[in-house]
């Protein structure tokens, strides 16, 4: 498996953990009543701030991880991986752990700092795989 990938694999997982990070104490605050049902009604109540900022950060990570999905699949099935776009992937990857605490705890202007390493790394391995 190329770095690329386990990164992706990795990232993955790392979404996996958020949302259930998220999950729990979302159906704490809005009960399982609400949160088994079809959802056709509005929650019983808003999420609490913190909650809220872990289901904001556990929806960028999905916005992100489908562009870091293209960019490995660029590198992956051009045969193109390299030190370089390894480089990117792991950027990417350390990124998106540090971008769950900046978010959750509010950190300004860091939690954008980081999130704009992240989309750098997969800018940049896009732009690698078309040179």
């Amino acid at each position: 498996m190329t770095p690329e990938l386990t990164a992706l694999a990795l990232a993955i997982l790392l979404q996996a953990v958020q949302f259930a990070l998220m999950a729990i104490p979302a159906n704490m605050e809005l009960g399982t009543e609400f949160t088994l049902s079809p959802r056709d009604d509005t929650p019983p109540q808003p999420l609490s701030r913190r909650t809220g900022r872990m289901l904001r950060a556990v929806n960028n990570h999905f916005e992100a991880l489908i562009l870091f999905t293209a960019a490995v699949t660029l590198i992956t099935v051009s045969d193109q991986s390299s030190w370089f776009t390894a480089t990117c992937a792991w950027a990417f990857l350390g990124a998106r752990v540090l971008y769950v605490p900046a978010y959750i705890l509010g950190w300004v202007p860091g939690r954008s700092i980081i999130w704009a390493v992240g989309f750098l790394a997969i800018i940049l391995m896009t732009l690698a795989a078309l040179v």
